[in-house]
């Protein structure tokens, strides 16, 4: 976690690059629907945050294990167990992913309007998807960069893991904009924390094998 926490503070193009592509996708939408003389509904408003939210994920973690070399990660291989590396590597992508998601929510209301009535369950739904989007994505960029066509690999395979993670998130979403009592989101909520759980459980037991390669 440290050694990535330093880099993305030496290079800062990741970061930066995320913030820029999340700033100008919200102030398109603005402009888009500001041009039109409407404003969003609040079906369409919450679709479009976790569309900006998704590919911001999937650009963000991508670049887990795809930045990093043979020679580094034979240097890694050297120093440390392969479920230190993935949990850190857990750690850092979720850290991240939060950051980016509370910051996009911020500016997403500012520019857009902020249609949210349970503003507690809101953030609570945001910090799932970051946690989730973090765990399922990090294991499939592990897989990804060992392929010669990775950014590719990437997106068909994270495509099956994260639609269904993604509903749910939505769903969880839409009761919190629309206020309704937070027991309506109980079975989301419970079976968020169960994937999330099962994933980081299987990326535990199984990234020994694929380091081990």
């Amino acid at each position: 976690m440290q050694k990535d926490f330093v880099l993305e503070w030496r290079q800062k193009y990741a970061f930066n690059g995320m913030l820029l592509y999340v700033g100008s996708t919200v102030f398109i939408c603005y402009l888009s629907f500001g041009l039109r003389g409407g404003t969003l509904g609040v079906p369409v408003w919450n679709a479009l945050f976790w569309i900006i939210l998704l590919f911001t994920s999937v650009n963000a973690i991508a670049k887990s294990f795809m930045q990093e070399n043979k020679g580094r990660l034979l240097y890694l291989y050297t120093l440390v167990s392969p479920q230190g590396v993935i949990l850190a590597k857990i750690a850092y992508n979720t850290c991240l992913m939060l950051v980016l998601a509370l910051l996009c929510y911020l500016f997403y209301a500012v520019v857009i309007g902020n249609p949210v009535q349970d503003e507690g369950m809101f953030l609570a739904t945001i910090l799932l998807g970051a946690v989730g989007f973090s765990t399922s994505l990090t294991m499939i960029s592990g897989i990804a960069a060992k392929a010669s066509n990775s950014s590719t690999l990437m997106a068909i395979l994270s495509f099956p893991v994260i639609i269904p993670m993604l509903l749910m998130l939505m769903k969880m979403s839409k009761n919190a904009i629309d206020g309704l009592e937070r027991a309506a989101s109980t079975d989301e909520l419970t079976t968020l924390l169960a994937i999330n759980a099962i994933v980081i459980t299987v990326s535990y037991i199984l990234f020994p094998y694929l380091w081990r390669n």
